[in-house]
């Protein structure tokens, strides 16, 4: 099983003094979730403000510092639309990148998702496609992208386990009937995450777990890093015989 360390997502600091941020704090956090298990990392690159960004400096600057940390690991970063959330001003910004990550997540149901993707994929970055709904696998599936990226990413957003696991089987239905045998990494949000790891691992799949999917350990105590939940993952998975550290993207 792969576990891919997802650093910080959206979340602010005041959610947790341990969100990275900075370059040197991403490359921090990236280099201890390898250390405790993780096969590969996804972060969401920050302004001087905090904020997400995908400007091409600022994605430099991170890239950069985490590849200086992990020079072997694969990692990846956010093109999400609430970044940039006009179409056409997200893919002149991510247009203009010069320093490239090993990956990108491209969510599907998003405008603009297709010709972001093929962008990418000229440039020699693998995508991670992001997929939360029945509609954005339908459209994943209709760009004919499908042989051309690196893993699915099955991300359901629901907030209760069944539901979430309900829309888990109904992408899976329409990955199925589109024929896409690519890899799958699964993972929850807050409630739903450790469950839906513990599902990941009964299935054979991959997962993602870190700051941007869950706070707490399974206990409910305050994780104390990004490290511990990839360390926590990677025990759970070991005891079900399914840990790998490595990914090539």
């Amino acid at each position: 099983m792969l576990i891919e360390a997802a650093l910080n997502g959206g979340r602010a600091r005041a959610e947790h003094p341990a969100i990275p941020c900075t370059p040197r704090e991403l490359a921090v956090a990236a280099k201890e979730s390898v250390t405790a298990g993780a096969g590969a990392i996804h972060f969401h690159v920050r302004n001087r403000d905090g904020r997400e960004s995908v400007d091409a400096d600022e994605v430099a600057a991170a890239v950069t510092a985490v590849r200086a940390a992990i020079p072997s690991v694969p990692f990846g970063v956010s093109t999400g639309a609430w970044i940039l959330s006009d179409p056409k001003a997200r893919h002149e910004a991510v247009a203009r990148w010069k320093i490239f990550p090993d990956f990108a997540s491209v969510n599907f149901k998003e405008d603009g998702a297709k010709q972001l993707a093929e962008l990418l994929l000229s440039r020699g970055i693998g995508i991670e496609v992001g997929l939360s709904d029945v509609h954005g696998t339908e459209l994943f599936i209709a760009s004919r992208l499908t042989a051309k990226c690196l893993r699915v990413l099955i991300e359901p957003m629901e907030e209760a386990v069944v539901r979430a696991m309900w829309m888990v089987d109904s992408i899976e239905t329409v990955l199925a009937r589109g024929r896409v045998t690519l890899p799958r990494v699964l993972h929850g949000m807050d409630a739903t995450a450790w469950p839906i790891l513990d599902e990941a691992v009964a299935r054979s799949y991959d997962t993602r777990v870190g700051f941007e999917d869950v706070l707490a350990m399974p206990d409910g105590t305050i994780a104390a890093s990004n490290a511990a939940l990839v360390a926590e993952a990677a025990r759970r998975a070991e005891h079900h015989g399914r840990h790998r550290k490595s990914s090539r993207a």
